[in-house]
């Protein structure tokens, strides 16, 4: 899929083909059901984007609310972006660790998971990453990785 010019979740969600619909509806539930609170979920970047909102961080380097996680439908995967585990080396290494101790194949760049099928995601452990992530944490980790750069 090319990036989608949707301006609101439910219309990015209808212009999907159903197969692909559900995968990302799937996806989007799970993450809305254990993200911790003070995040905004919307449309940027042309994929769902769940942010810290300009009103609780406004100094962001692009004027964009920090980006915390984003799912999209790609033309031959789709793609789970999670700027927590690209900010915390040990976040990564235990992502790392479940996909090797769940026998999955982890298809890994800096914070993106590329899956094919929903199957080839585990979800449980991107839920739980997920929920021990509160706004404070992201932001702490955000300014920690400015500060080395």
């Amino acid at each position: 899929m090319p990036r989608s010019d949707a301006a609101t979740v439910e219309a990015y969600l209808a212009g999907l083909p159903a197969e692909r619909r559900d995968v990302i509806a799937s996806v989007r539930d799970a993450i809305n059901l254990h993200l911790p609170p003070g995040y905004e979920e919307r449309m940027n970047w042309g994929m769902i984007s769940w942010e810290v909102p300009l009103s609780r961080y406004p100094e962001t380097y692009n004027r964009q609310p920090l980006s915390f996680v984003a799912l999209a439908a790609q033309k031959n995967h789709y793609a789970l972006y999670l700027m927590c585990v690209y900010a915390d080396s040990p976040v990564e290494a235990e992502l790392r660790q479940a996909y090797a101790n769940a026998g999955k194949r982890l298809d890994m760049g800096k914070s993106c998971l590329r899956f094919k099928r929903l199957e080839d995601l585990l979800l449980p452990e991107v839920v739980r990453i997920v929920a021990a992530t509160p706004v404070e944490t992201h932001i702490a980790r955000h300014e920690a990785g400015r500060m080395r750069h």
